[in-house]
């Protein structure tokens, strides 16, 4: 089956019934990806699928064969970080680390859909489970880079 990752078309010899996260780690080799529970209540393997946040330890990889799929390797890099990654770190939201690729990439998702997400809008789209529980921090990442992304905007003269 042929699946678009990051932009890319590539090619898997999965069975058509493996999640799309182990195609993601043991065949595409992006482990950015992680396992946490295998029964979507964590939100540890979240990626986008056309945009959405996904769970990608319940989804069939042939389920979203033809669909954009994008994982935190392609959110930002280190020389060029994705504001939520910028905000992570000026919030210190990490700790032990394990939970946070799929955070960034449902928080990415929220501010695709709602550039300016009110505190109600975060708590009823982060999901994700933190043993950390750092949810303040992530509330106060995510609107500290939802402010940087419409300030952005607006210098480009869009409008947020």
């Amino acid at each position: 089956m042929q699946l678009n990752i990051n932009g890319q078309n590539r090619n898997s010899s999965a069975d058509a019934s493996t999640p799309l996260l182990w195609v993601l780690r043991d065949e595409m080799n992006l482990t950015g990806t992680k396992f946490g529970c295998g029964v979507a209540a964590c939100g540890a393997c979240t990626v986008h699928v056309d945009g959405q946040a996904v769970r990608s330890c319940v989804v069939p990889a042939s389920a979203v064969a033809g669909q954009k799929i994008t994982t935190i390797e392609s959110l930002g890099s280190a020389e060029n970080l994705h504001p939520l990654q910028a905000a992570w770190m000026a919030e210190q939201v990490p700790q032990c680390g394990y939970c946070q690729s799929g955070m960034l990439m449902a928080a990415a998702a929220l501010l695709a859909r709602k550039p300016k997400p009110s505190d109600a809008d975060i708590d009823a789209a982060m999901t994700n489970l933190c043993r950390c529980g750092t949810y303040q921090r992530v509330r106060s990442a995510i609107h500290r880079a939802a402010a940087s992304m419409n300030s952005a905007s607006m210098k480009q003269g869009g409008a947020a």
